[in-house]
Formats: structure tokens, C-alpha cells, sequence
């Protein structure tokens, strides 16, 4: 089957307007939305809704979402286009709707909930009226094996009493409802069926937030969650039971791949960033741009963000076509996210005191990026499934020619 990532006139034509409402409209916002979150956070609130509203009227909404839930319906390859384009912003990803998490749990929702539970979750959240998060990470137990969650879920006639500790719960603070992920069943055939995923209304008696996490970009919205007690109806369980897990990793694998598409956004921006100053500073009789050791500087991010572009939009091919996709999303996961600590550093490096400083974006980038290498899956994690995959493909055929992307060459 022929690969092809040329875009149609149409695709073309949303690309650029995606563009240039990031440009014209997004980044010149982006100081006053800064500037007004520290002041007045009623009009913070006013500027966001303004600037999704415009959104809604240049159509492009809701691009991951098919058209009936008021989306642009575009597959993976497509999204990967827009996603690139909004990230060029801090807030692009919100303002059109499709960031994480709640772009993952839409997608969820719109695999796994009923009739009813899509029209009572799924809809604000495409509507752009709620906002969601997903607790499956917990303090005691290695967030990178869910087989380990401790906390769980007991029934009770038509309820079911979930008690647990979650912890860098993102978005929880302005969350209207949490997807919980808590253990249901004790001794399971196998350790990845004994999780269930419920619907938690917010706020809930018994959902009890305890702080929010500082991280080393500051506080950002990620909370500390007691569980106590918490009831909720039957009807709230998502999906079957003991199926947490294979919801998890249903969810994880194209979240994953949007990470990545946002990544490279800000892995171009550090690029061109870095080039742009090659081009100004002088120093010991030329331009950095005509210094060898800039120059390669350069040359590796170039290579390395076309070797990231690649990665993703094949990924995002196999996820359209049907294919499996778990291989090859966590190739790219693994390095674009390396790939945009890299490229950062380097800028900062062309940039000297200056791109250490907060004159520039980049130490801000810097510090997000770090979070990149274990976000969705540490990079050992990774690397051993791809590793698995590659020793088994060997195995069952005489050749790893299928775990490496499966190309035809």
C-alpha cells in the first residue's frame, strides 16, 4: 500500500488557516493571557472562552473528533498537520479543543461509553463546556506497570466504593469529572485484567484533593488525590469489567502520538529559534551561522526533527490503516521526545546567557520538556517493549524486519 503524506488542496487550505489563526490570532493574545491569569482569573477566564469562540467560527474545532460530535473529522496523518501548527502556541492545543487530556478521553468516551454516558460526558467536553482528567497514577506503585494499582473498587448492590491514593492528576483542579482506573478483581487469569475504568462526577464526596504538585516548571495543574469512601453508581463504570487496562493502553497509544505532534511544534520553534540568532550575533570576526561547530549544531537538529516528522506521520498511517500501531508509537514517542530535549538545549546553547534567560521562550520550553521522557511511558519502559517486539519478530520469523516500522525496504 502506497504511503503518501501530500496533503489535499482542502487539507492544505486548513493547515494555513490553522497557521495563521495561531499567528494572527493566538500568539499575539498569549502575553495578555499570561499577564491577566495573575490578575483577574474572571477575565482570564472571558479572554479563553473569546479566543475558542473564534476558533469555533474559523472552523477549526474539534479536529480529532468525528463531524457528528461537532469535529472537523480528520484522521491521524491529518491531525498531525494541525496539531504542529497549534503548538507553535502554548495555548493553541486548548483553543481548538484538542488538548491532553482531554483529548484522550474524548476519545475514550467515544470507543468505550454508552449512549448515555456519551451524552452526559462526552458532549461537554466536546462542546468545549467541561473539562476532564484520568486517574490511573499512584505514589506507591511504579505509574509505568497499572497491573500494580493499589487502589480499589469494592461493590455494593448498585454501587461501587472506590478508595485509593492518586497522585500528578492533571487537569483535576478544573475537572468536571475524572475517568478513576482501581482494581475490581483479586486474582485475575491475567494481572492486566484485574483493573476497571468508572466515571467519577466532580466534585464527589469522598474525592478529596490535597495539593497540587509543584513541579520544576511550577505549578501547572497536577493534584494529589485522596480517595475515601467514594461512591458511584453502576451505570458509571466504563467499559466491562476488569477491562482498565486494555482502556488504558487503548487510550495511551494515539495520546502518546499527539504528545509527539505537539513536540515537534516545539522542537521547530527551538530551530528556527536557534537559526535566527546564528544570524544576528557576531563574534571573533563572523556571523554564528558561518561558525562550523553552530553549523552542526544545526545539521543535527535538521536531521533529527525530519527523522521525528517521519516517525509520527507513519505511526499516525498505521493507526488510519487499521494497522498495529504499538511498535511504531513507541519509536516515535521515545524519540521525539529525546529528540525535543535536545534540540531545546542546543538553541539555549546558540542563544548563551540569553536562551538561559526568560527573555527568550526556551528556558520555559526547556523546563516542559524535561516531563517529555517519562510522560505516557518512561523511555526504559519504551525501549524495552520495543526491544520485546524486535526479539520476538525475530523469533516467529527469522528477520526484525517488521519491527522496524515494516517497510518496504
Amino acid at each position: 500500500m502506497a504511503i503518501d503524506f501530500t496533503l489535499t488542496p482542502e487539507l492544505e487550505d486548513i493547515r494555513m488557516r490553522v497557521r495563521a489563526f495561531i499567528e494572527d490570532v493566538v500568539q499575539p493574545a498569549e502575553a495578555n493571557l499570561h499577564r491577566v491569569s495573575e490578575e483577574d482569573r474572571r477575565g482570564y477566564v472571558k479572554m479563553l472562552v473569546g479566543l475558542r469562540a473564534q476558533a469555533r467560527e474559523a472552523g477549526i474545532w474539534l479536529p480529532h473528533m468525528p463531524k457528528e460530535w461537532g469535529g472537523m473529522g480528520l484522521g491521524h496523518v491529518q491531525l498531525a498537520m494541525v496539531q504542529a501548527e497549534a503548538a507553535k502556541a502554548s495555548y493553541g492545543p486548548f483553543i481548538l479543543n484538542c488538548q491532553a487530556p482531554d483529548e484522550g478521553n474524548m476519545h475514550t468516551l467515544l470507543h468505550w461509553g454508552t449512549p448515555e454516558q456519551k451524552e452526559k460526558y462526552l458532549r461537554p467536553l466536546c462542546e468545549g463546556t467541561a473539562m476532564s482528567c484520568f486517574a490511573m497514577t499512584e505514589p506507591e506503585v511504579a505509574g509505568s506497570d497499572p497491573t500494580l494499582i493499589k487502589t480499589t473498587a469494592v461493590q455494593d448492590g448498585d454501587e461501587w466504593v472506590i478508595n485509593g491514593h492518586k497522585w500528578f492528576i492533571s487537569n483535576a483542579r478544573r475537572a468536571k469529572f475524572a475517568i478513576v482506573i482501581a482494581r475490581t478483581e483479586d486474582d485475575p487469569d491475567l494481572p492486566q485484567a484485574a483493573n476497571t475504568a468508572f466515571l467519577v462526577d466532580l466534585p464527589s464526596d469522598g474525592w478529596n484533593r490535597v495539593r497540587e504538585i509543584e513541579t520544576m516548571h511550577g505549578g501547572t495543574g497536577h493534584s494529589e488525590i485522596m480517595i475515601e469512601d467514594l461512591r458511584v453508581p453502576s451505570a458509571n463504570m466504563l467499559g466491562g469489567r476488569g477491562q482498565g487496562h486494555l482502556l488504558g493502553q487503548y487510550r495511551l497509544g494515539p495520546a502518546r502520538l499527539a504528545h509527539c505532534m505537539r513536540w515537534i511544534a516545539q522542537a521547530e520553534t527551538a530551530l528556527d529559534l536557534m537559526v535566527a540568532r546564528s544570524l544576528v550575533r557576531y563574534s571573533h570576526g563572523s556571523i554564528l551561522a558561518e561558525k562550523q561547530g553552530i553549523q552542526w549544531l544545526i545539521a543535527d537538529s535538521s536531521m533529527e526533527l525530519y527523522q521525528g516528522k517521519l516517525m509520527v506521520l507513519h505511526a499516525a498511517f498505521r493507526i488510519d490503516q487499521g494497522l498495529d500501531f504499538k511498535s511504531e508509537v513507541s519509536m516515535a514517542k521515545h524519540f521525539v521526545a529525546n529528540m525535543l530535549n535536545r534540540v531545546i538545549d542546543r538553541s539555549i546553547q546558540v542563544h548563551g546567557a540569553l536562551g538561559y534567560s526568560t527573555d527568550t521562550p526556551l528556558a520555559h520550553m526547556y523546563q516542559h520538556a524535561r516531563w517529555a521522557r517519562f510522560a505516557d511511558g518512561a523511555d526504559e519502559i519504551h525501549q524495552m517493549r520495543i526491544a520485546q517486539r524486535t526479539i520476538s519478530a525475530y523469533r516467529d520469523s527469522g528477520s526484525t524486519r517488521t519491527a522496524t516500522g515494516d517497510l518496504p525496504i
